[in-house]
């Protein structure tokens, strides 16, 4: 597994923006994108996708260029698409245990809003009535997903609206003449197994009849991406494929002419995404050699947030040879991103690629130590563009009184 940003082009970035840094390879998002509308062919479908992996407004307003749809976690995601360019009805909305603030400020900029809660639905429908088509976010009870963290359709999840609260549902729907135009689920990620997105829509499939004016079923996404060499993607196409065949064989759904939705993030830019940092020390523990970098869970949390493996290259010694290496970062708690990791042989100086790093790395960063964030760079025709310059010591104070 090795970058497809020639590396030489990696050390030039590191050398002209410092490390550690994060590099995006705009064409691997466009194959990604483009993988997904080839899949789902089959079926009239929309992309949405889902901010929340990567909310750079470069990376958003490059999505929208391709023909892709927003998806927004909160309000703050909805405002920064719509600056980015895209259009409000391009947006998606998909609310969680927020105010009903967050969801009437949704409904004022004009884009597409499901709501997870009866409580929320109830004040829409007392505020809104029918005059405002919306969705509602129902929780499936499936257990899906690569690790309970990101499992989010399973009956302890706090996301969505139990199935088993329909009764509940339709008579607030009824009761306030609300218009449900979108029954949406989310079962988790990394979601490699077609069956789980058939599960989901046979559970949708067996509500159609309690809402006459339905027109979208939404998927969510969570399609898995490789992060281990030789570890298989998610097959969209036979995911495709079944769930055209779940759609044919459901006279009901199939008679509808329902278009089916899909959320992913990490799909689109997980693989885009490489985090370059440079080796600081190097520490002898027993048979293995600790590697000390200048980073830390502070840029990069997946592997202690969630045992998450990311692929390491040595772009300064490609092809040395390999000895046992324990990688870990600069802060003052235990962040480990790789223990008894076979890596051509490291010095003090290289720099070392953290593969897999698009969706959820940077987005997922903070100050901690009172570090900065690192720059981004975007990879687009062969030429690396800077869209998020280094923080420095003024962004550490910027919001504190004097």
């Amino acid at each position: 597994m090795t970058p497809s940003i020639p590396t030489n082009l990696l050390q030039q970035i590191a050398s002209t923006y410092g490390t550690p840094v994060y590099v995006y390879h705009a064409e691997k998002i466009k194959q990604q994108y483009e993988t997904l509308i080839n899949a789902f062919s089959v079926l009239d479908i929309r992309i949405f996708y889902a901010s929340k992996a990567l909310t750079n407004i470069h990376i958003v307003r490059y999505l929208n260029s391709l023909g892709c749809n927003i998806d927004c976690s909160s309000i703050n995601e909805v405002k920064l698409a719509l600056h980015a360019g895209v259009a409000p009805e391009n947006v998606l909305y998909t609310s969680n245990g927020i105010s009903f603030a967050e969801i009437e400020e949704a409904v004022e900029a004009g884009v597409h809003v499901n709501i997870d809660s009866l409580s929320n639905l109830e004040k829409f429908g007392k505020k809104y009535g029918h005059s405002y088509p919306v969705g509602v976010r129902l929780r499936p009870n499936i257990m899906a997903g690569g690790n309970i963290k990101i499992s989010t359709g399973h009956n302890k999840s706090k996301f969505g609206i139990p199935v088993e609260q329909i009764g509940e549902l339709e008579a607030i729907v009824k009761a306030n003449n609300i218009f449900i135009r979108t029954l949406h689920i989310h079962t988790g990620s990394e979601i490699k197994d077609a069956d789980v997105f058939v599960k989901g829509i046979e559970v949708l499939f067996d509500l159609i009849p309690h809402f006459p004016e339905l027109e979208v079923i939404d998927l969510g996404g969570g399609f898995k991406v490789p992060y281990i060499p030789g570890e298989k993607t998610a097959d969209v196409a036979s995911i495709g494929q079944k769930l055209k065949q779940a759609f044919d064989a459901h006279p009901l759904a199939n008679n509808r002419k329902l278009q089916v939705w899909f959320e992913p993030g990490k799909f689109l830019v997980s693989e885009c995404g490489y985090l370059v940092a440079e080796v600081n020390v190097l520490k002898q523990n027993g048979d293995t050699i600790i590697a000390g970098v200048n980073t830390g869970l502070n840029h990069l949390i997946r592997p202690m947030m969630y045992d998450a493996y990311h692929h390491i290259t040595n772009l300064s010694n490609l092809n040395g040879t390999e000895k046992k290496y324990m990688v870990t970062g600069y802060i003052c708690e235990t962040d480990t991103f790789a223990s008894d990791r076979l890596l051509p042989e490291i010095k003090e100086g290289d720099l070392l690629c953290f593969h897999n790093a698009g969706a959820y790395g940077f987005e997922m960063s903070s100050n901690y130590n009172s570090r900065y964030r690192p720059a981004e760079v975007m990879v687009k025709n062969g030429e690396a563009i800077l869209i998020r310059k280094r923080e420095s010591f003024d962004d550490l104070l910027k919001n504190i009184p004097a």
